[in-house]
């Protein structure tokens, strides 16, 4: 089981080549035995980015989020009152992006590792990371 960053989600769907080499195996393994898991963060974080333009999918949003909902590989992890306690308590080491907590931490309650490109995320010494 691995928990997908963001712009992981959006690569492993759109782009996957974006992966690193080390992603791509992780995330492909995880995906046969239908162990990957999205927090309920990223979807908020893709919705705000194509509303501002930041991101262009090769759908309209709503399309693109319904089709990613219906991936059998794929589960989107809810914000519980749990991840985010563990979210707000994590020390100063921590990037301070709340998204970034609350996703860490969706790894971190799940004690499964989270796949990052972020080099922020990847420095935190109690966060495995794959990438």
């Amino acid at each position: 089981m691995i928990v997908l960053d963001t712009h992981v989600l959006v690569w492993w769907v759109a782009t996957p080549e974006k992966l690193s080499r080390r992603a791509r195996t992780a995330v492909s393994a995880a995906a046969r035995r239908s162990q990957l898991i999205a927090s309920s963060m990223s979807i908020f974080e893709i919705a705000t980015a194509v509303r501002r333009g930041r991101l262009e999918l090769n759908l309209p949003i709503a399309e693109w989020l319904a089709a990613l909902r219906e991936l059998p590989e794929l589960s989107i992890e809810p914000m519980t009152d749990a991840i985010g306690e563990h979210a707000g308590g994590l020390d100063d080491e921590f990037p301070g992006d709340p998204a970034d907590r609350v996703i860490a931490a969706t790894a971190l309650a799940l004690d499964v590792p989270l796949v990052t490109a972020d080099e922020k995320l990847r420095a935190v010494a109690d966060l495995k990371t794959v990438w």
